[in-house]
């Protein structure tokens, strides 16, 4: 059968008709889309309150997921919303702690993991997921006042040692006396740091080896300690880690990613420095310490008031006006 002849220009136009109809349509959609995002954007903002209501959570040792079922806000909002306010802990803290007037100074570190142990990190694991695997919190909290001024996020390596060294060096006005647990890494580090401006001592535990109790999870039996001078001349009576330890422990009891032996733990590492920041923060200027009856850093002089987490959603909500400022 042959078909009907037809007008080539009719098909030209028809064919101009149909894609400037599209390109009407698509313009709409897209239009329609960005209308609708914003629409979407404004009404998942957390008013000032549930920002509070959401940190207050975290801050005392929530996981993610019960501080959901607990505020009503979605999961992606929560994690959103500890990327944010733990930017600006960390901004706000690294600003705040310099030319500090600490005496004694105790350091250490507590061990974590991201994504996966150091064991179960294949090679893909490890190339998608670069810091996958052991993470160390290397801390330091000035004895007298109980404030951190400074931690750092690594390995529990020299190069890690290094930066966290140097950083809280950089924090410090006067010599101070140094105390570390034995690891050889803070050797190098200090003395490289801080050359003989500093009173530098190990305290060296001593430990027992049990054929019975090495399988378990339990640390193998302290036995004693030994101190050790490294550098300059400290007084033995503050030779010591207990403060830093008992800090390590209030850290682990307050960040749900750091308790073991659950699936809290973290699953990328800026969740990880987030929820650190966050911590510090609360720690150093939310917290009353029982000891002090007041907080870390109205007892180091960084602060003279008491701090509040509607203060710290404040300046959340300053940051992201622009006009982040110190109280």
């Amino acid at each position: 059968m042959a078909l009907p002849s037809v007008n080539r220009a009719h098909i030209r136009h028809t064919e101009h008709a149909k894609h400037a109809l599209n390109s009407q349509f698509h313009a709409m959609f897209v239009l329609t889309c960005l209308f609708r995002s914003s629409i979407i954007v404004d009404m998942n903002r957390l008013d000032s309150d549930k920002r509070a209501l959401v940190i207050s959570c975290l801050v005392e040792g929530c996981s993610i997921r019960s501080t959901t079922r607990m505020t009503g806000v979605s999961k992606k909002t929560v994690m959103r919303l500890l990327i944010e306010v733990g930017a600006v802990c960390d901004r706000f803290q690294d600003r705040m702690m310099r030319n500090l007037s600490c005496n004694r100074i105790q350091v250490d570190e507590i061990w974590s993991f991201c994504y996966a142990k150091a064991r179960n990190v294949t090679p893909k694991i490890r190339e998608e997921h670069p810091m996958a695997g052991d993470v160390w919190l290397w801390t330091a909290l000035d004895a007298d006042t109980k404030l951190v001024p400074a931690w750092c996020i690594g390995h529990r390596d020299a190069e890690a040692a290094q930066a966290f060294i140097r950083d809280l060096a950089g924090r410090l006005r006067n010599r101070v006396q140094l105390t570390s647990d034995g690891h050889h890494a803070y050797l190098q580090a200090i003395a490289g740091v801080f050359g003989t401006e500093v009173d530098y001592s190990q305290l060296i535990k001593l430990y027992v080896a049990d054929r019975q109790t090495e399988a378990r999870y339990s640390p193998a039996k302290c036995i004693g300690c030994r101190k050790k001078v490294v550098i300059g001349a400290p007084d033995p009576e503050h030779i010591s880690t207990s403060f830093v330890e008992r800090q390590n422990l209030t850290a682990r009891m307050s960040m749900r990613r750091f308790t073991r032996l659950t699936n809290a733990f973290s699953k990328k590492i800026e969740s990880h420095a987030a929820a650190i920041a966050l911590y510090y923060f609360t720690y150093n200027f939310i917290r009353i310490h029982q000891t002090l009856r007041t907080t870390p850093a109205m007892a180091a002089g960084v602060t003279d008031r008491l701090w509040e987490v509607s203060d710290l959603v404040a300046l959340l909500e300053a940051s992201e006006r622009g006009l982040e400022r110190a109280a």
